[in-house]
C-alpha cells in the first residue's frame, strides 16, 4: 500500500485508492458522486499530533469549526477532549448539537449580532472574543439586559503580514480583524467602565498556511507586550489565544513546516506567562483528513490539442482553486500505469470552474473516478447551490466501516425556503 501526501489514510492498495480500509470505488458506487470522504482516524491522528507537540505547555485546543462544521467531525474531536472555536450563531448551534461542553467553546467573529451574543451568553460558553470597541459596548449591553457578566477576550491586530494568500492574511493592520495598538489606551479605559464585561483573554490570529515560524514569533512578542500593558492597567488575564494558521501539505513538493517547529518556537515564549494558552487549529486537523470523490463525465480535446477532463464535481463543491488559486493533488482512483496532461474542470457555467490546469494525472477514462485530495477543510463548508447544484453527500470512514454523515441535497430542498410555490414532484 503506497501512501499519498505522507498519509496512511488515503493510499493505494492493489492499484486502487482507499480511504483507510475502504475502496473509494465502493464508496462512489454506494453513495454516488460528488462525494466528500472523511477519514475519522486521520482527524484523530492530527489532533493528537498537535496535542503532543504542545504537551509541555499548559494549553487548551479549540478546533476551528469553520474549517469543517459537520456535526460528526466536531463530535469526533470533542470525544478526544477538544473544544471549539465558533464564528457565528450557526456554528455555535452545530457545536452544541454535537455535544461539545459550552465551557469549551469560544466565539469569535468581527460582526456578531445582538442575537448571537445573547445566544452565546445564554449557552454559557467560555468567552466571547471582541474585535472592536463598539462590540465591547454591545456585549456589555446584552449582558446587562440578561443580568450576567460576560467573559471576553479582545483580539488584537499585531500588524504582522504573514507570507500567505492575501485573502487568508488576518493579522495585518490593513485588514478588518482585531483592535490595533493605537486604540489600546481607549480600550482599557472603556473596559474599566463596563460593569457587565470581564476581560479574561488576549487573542490574535495572523492568517492561515503560515510556513515560517518567525511570523508567529513576531506576533507573539507583540501579544506579550499587550499582556504586560493589560496587567499594568489592572486586568487579570487568564488566557492567551495564539489562534491557528499552522500549515498543512497540499502538494508533496511543498511540505508543510512540522508543527513541532512551531512548538519549539512558541513554548519557551509562553511557558512563563501564568496563563492558559489557547490554540485554534482548523485546517491543520481537517484538511488532509478528507477527499472529494468525483466521476469523469467526458473527455474532450480541442483544435489546439488541449485535453479536458470534465467531472461531476465543480467549484460549487470545492471553491478553493478558483478563489485562492490553491493546489490540490488529484489522483485517479484506479491506477493504470499511464498518465495524461489535462485541465480538470467542472460542469458549472464559469471559466473559473476548474480544479487544475495542465496537470499531469493518472490516465482516466469516462465513467472512472478521480479523488481530489486535501478537501477536508474549506470544502463542504463553502459549498453552495449555484447553477442549481445539489450539495454533495458526506461519508466518514473508520477502518472498514463507512457511515453517511450528510445526505445529498434534493431538488425539493433547493426551493424549500421560497414561499408561495407549489412544489412539483420530481
Amino acid at each position: 500500500m503506497s501512501p499519498v501526501l505522507d498519509s496512511t489514510y488515503f493510499s493505494y492498495n492493489n492499484s486502487e485508492l482507499h480511504c483507510e480500509d475502504v475502496s473509494l470505488t465502493s464508496l462512489a458506487e454506494r453513495f454516488g458522486t460528488p462525494l466528500f470522504v472523511i477519514s475519522r482516524n486521520a482527524l484523530v491522528s492530527q489532533y493528537r499530533a498537535f496535542e503532543d507537540a504542545f504537551s509541555d505547555l499548559e494549553h487548551f485546543t479549540c478546533y476551528s469549526v469553520k474549517a469543517n462544521f459537520n456535526i460528526h467531525v466536531i463530535r469526533t474531536l470533542a470525544e478526544e477532549g477538544c473544544g471549539c472555536d465558533v464564528n457565528s450563531g450557526g456554528e455555535l448551534f452545530r457545536a452544541l448539537t454535537a455535544g461539545v461542553d459550552p465551557r469549551k467553546i469560544i466565539m469569535a467573529g468581527v460582526g456578531k449580532s445582538e442575537e448571537e451574543i445573547e445566544y452565546a451568553l445564554q449557552s454559557g460558553i467560555l468567552m466571547l472574543k471582541a474585535e472592536s470597541l463598539s462590540e465591547l459596548k454591545r456585549i456589555d449591553a446584552v449582558a446587562a439586559r440578561l443580568g450576567v457578566t460576560a467573559r471576553v477576550g479582545v483580539r488584537i491586530n499585531p500588524n504582522v503580514t504573514a507570507e500567505t494568500h492575501p485573502y487568508i492574511t488576518t493579522g495585518d493592520s490593513k485588514e478588518k480583524f482585531g483592535i490595533d495598538e493605537a486604540s489600546f489606551g481607549e480600550m482599557y479605559t472603556l473596559l474599566h467602565s463596563l460593569s457587565h464585561v470581564r476581560l479574561v483573554c488576549l487573542d490574535m490570529h495572523i492568517g492561515s498556511q503560515i510556513f515560517d515560524t518567525g511570523f508567529f514569533h513576531a506576533a507573539t512578542e507583540k501579544l506579550l507586550e499587550v499582556l504586560d500593558s493589560a496587567r499594568s492597567s489592572g486586568f487579570t488575564i487568564d488566557y492567551l489565544d495564539i489562534g491557528g494558521g499552522f500549515p498543512v501539505t497540499y502538494e508533496p513538493q511543498k511540505p508543510a513546516t512540522p508543527v513541532s517547529e512551531f512548538a519549539r518556537c512558541l513554548v519557551p515564549m509562553l511557558a512563563g506567562t501564568g496563563t492558559t494558552i489557547i490554540f485554534e487549529p482548523g485546517r491543520f486537523i481537517a484538511a488532509n483528513s478528507g477527499a472529494l470523490l468525483t466521476r469523469v463525465q467526458y473527455r474532450k480535446r480541442n483544435h489546439i490539442g488541449k485535453e479536458f477532463v470534465i467531472v461531476d464535481a465543480a467549484m460549487t463543491e470545492l471553491i478553493r482553486p478558483a478563489l485562492y488559486q490553491s493546489h490540490h493533488e488529484i489522483l485517479s482512483v484506479m491506477e493504470h500505469g499511464t498518465s495524461m496532461v489535462a485541465d480538470i474542470v467542472g460542469p458549472v457555467c464559469e471559466s473559473g470552474d476548474f480544479f487544475a490546469r495542465g496537470r499531469t494525472i493518472g490516465e482516466v477514462d469516462e465513467g472512472e473516478y478521480l479523488a481530489i485530495l486535501s478537501a477536508g477543510a474549506y470544502g463542504s463548508v463553502m459549498s453552495n447551490n449555484y447553477n442549481g447544484r445539489l450539495r454533495p453527500a458526506e461519508v466518514m470512514v473508520d477502518g472498514e466501516n463507512a457511515e453517511l454523515i450528510r445526505k445529498r441535497d434534493t431538488y425539493e430542498q433547493l426551493i424549500d425556503n421560497e414561499t408561495g410555490l407549489q412544489v412539483l414532484s420530481v
